[in-house]
């Protein structure tokens, strides 16, 4: 990966040699693995176990998670947070788990609306719940530094299953919970 960095800077015109890149192709080789390190990872591994079983059937909610993830159509960042409402059967996620979750999907090539759906899928399947809520909100720097270059766009995308997806009262719940500051 680190000669494919270097020929691409190469290919813009700079010298690799010169003092301030010599490094870069190694430290862009570098970054690239990490923010893609999504790839390693599967679900059994980030839940490591953290699901419990609870006497509860109460609505869990865990909002602005941060998120990054690289648009794989420029390989540019998309920056945001993302919300996850669940609704549990018995089982619940340990809380840190959501936050694994949005980072496994998120550290891979990426589009905003497939990662929303993974999301929900992921936690559907950890826990079996009755429903799952994934609100994303992100900015694309492949909108905001190139192209139509428009920095106040703000991508937002949804996936409701189950009840979420059901009964507006459940889904109107969720959206007015994750929208109090």
């Amino acid at each position: 990966m680190e000669e494919y960095f270097s020929k691409i800077i190469q290919a813009i015109g700079e010298d690799v040699n010169r003092e301030g890149l010599r490094d870069t192709p190694k430290r862009a080789a570098k970054a690239f693995k990490f923010l893609n390190n999504g790839y390693e990872k599967s679900l059994d591994e980030v839940l490591n176990g953290a699901i419990f079983q609870a006497d509860t059937e109460d609505m869990v909610i865990v909002k602005d998670i941060e998120l990054y993830s690289l648009c794989e159509h420029h390989l540019l960042p998309f920056i945001g947070k993302c919300h996850i409402g669940y609704l549990p059967q018995g089982k619940v996620l340990g809380l840190s788990k959501l936050a694994r979750i949005v980072d496994m999907y998120g550290r891979r090539l990426q589009i905003q609306e497939q990662l929303t759906r993974q999301i929900a899928t992921a936690v559907q399947t950890a826990v079996n719940a009755r429903g799952v809520a994934v609100v994303i909100e992100a900015k694309h720097l492949c909108m905001m530094m190139r192209g139509v270059e428009k920095q106040n766009s703000v991508m937002t995308t949804s996936v409701m299953t189950g009840i979420f997806r059901e009964e507006i009262s459940t889904r109107s719940e969720f959206l007015n919970l994750i929208n109090r500051r």
